[in-house]
């Protein structure tokens, strides 16, 4: 497999002053000053109960704001560990549900059990009309078993790109989306135990919390659309080979006008994420994940790792997608098969083995 050298230049050039602006906006909420490591976390935040307000007096953004999708994922970054079970899991979950909440989204848990763990995935509800999933997990890895040194492979992964980046999307778009407006219903889900396969927590499979709701939907969804690990600072969204291929299309076309060129129209995986659940089911799902990321599942997964511009790329074109009427989604899900279900685990192995020996 080729891989494409990093552009570490034009966008991050571009967004360190950017993101280091807001890093000291949160020192000033109370002393986030230097990334922190998974043994001293220590950053005071808006907590659960509060709603966040914009970082000025002045009004919010109208559309989709990197900054504020930044201070969210930074938000959650209180909370380290954030695996399935722990205190974190739950704080962070709470506040999920009190930012939906506060958006004016009709809130619910849905709980379920898997090995002996209780497990939650979070929804906000609104809208009427045909039903669209947005979704990203919530939950963290508990082992970061790809760090290079081997005496950090116990310790918890951060997760601010693999986990809070997908959330913090979500949690601006409940600000800006109105469903009632867009003529369709549209839950924003936060999916848990997402992370913990293959070793994460030991007798796990990935994506569990996706695969319960796909298996027990009262609805149809008309699709259902992706985020995961779309915070990177040198962000590259490739195509993903077990999506529906016209709903990337539209989104990369939209992404496209509104000249966001980290959007690159190639296949480059075919992954086991939140979106392959909904795609057995015969819904068309489609996943926008940047794979191309050197700190997966390692201690290095820190907010210093992700940007404002890369998290307003994802979330704006999220927006004006929906906003275009969602091209190339289909009108409805009679007569869909997922494109890829046979080997989609080979596949997915041999990718991920492929990027690691990269980095």
């Amino acid at each position: 497999m080729n891989f494409a050298e990093p552009a570490h230049n034009t966008m991050l050039s571009r967004t360190m002053s950017r993101r280091s602006a807001l890093l000291a906006m949160l020192a000033l909420l109370g002393g986030c000053a230097a990334p922190q490591t998974p043994a001293t976390v220590s950053i005071a935040l808006p907590t659960a109960a509060a709603t966040l307000s914009p970082p000025t007096a002045t009004p919010p953004p109208l559309h989709f704001s990197g900054d504020l999708a930044f201070v969210h994922a930074a938000a959650q970054m209180q909370w380290i560990p954030r695996h399935t079970g722990t205190e974190g899991w739950r704080a962070c979950g709470d506040y999920i549900l009190e930012q939906l909440a506060a958006q004016g989204w009709q809130i619910e848990e849905q709980p379920f059990e898997y090995q002996g763990f209780a497990c939650r995935n979070l929804l906000g509800k609104r809208g009427d009309g045909p039903l669209l999933i947005i979704g990203a997990h919530y939950d963290s890895r508990r082992r970061a078993d790809r760090d290079p040194d081997p005496a950090n492979h116990d310790l918890p992964v951060p997760a601010a790109n693999d986990g809070a980046s997908g959330v913090a999307v979500l949690l601006d778009l409940a600000r800006v989306l109105k469903p009632e407006i867009l003529g369709r219903t549209i839950w924003l889900v936060a999916f848990d135990a997402e992370d913990n396969g293959g070793g994460g927590i030991e007798g796990w499979d990935w994506i569990q919390g996706s695969t319960y709701m796909a298996e027990n939907l009262p609805r149809m969804p008309q699709g259902m659309l992706l985020a995961d690990m779309i915070g990177d600072a040198d962000q590259q969204i490739y195509y993903e080979a077990n999506s529906h291929a016209e709903m990337l299309r539209g989104v990369w076309q939209v992404a496209a006008d509104l000249s966001y060129p980290s959007f690159i129209p190639e296949y480059r995986y075919t992954m086991i994420d939140d979106h392959l659940p909904f795609a057995r089911q015969g819904i068309p799902a489609a996943d926008l994940i940047d794979f191309d990321y050197p700190y997966w599942h390692t201690v290095a997964d820190t907010l210093d790792k992700i940007s404002p511009a890369s998290l307003e790329a994802v979330g704006r074109t999220i927006e004006e997608w929906l906003a275009r009427g969602a091209p190339g989604m289909p009108p409805t899900t009679a007569g869909f098969a997922p494109r890829t279900l046979i080997d989609y685990r080979r596949a997915t192995f041999a990718a991920r083995r492929s990027a690691s020996l990269r980095h």
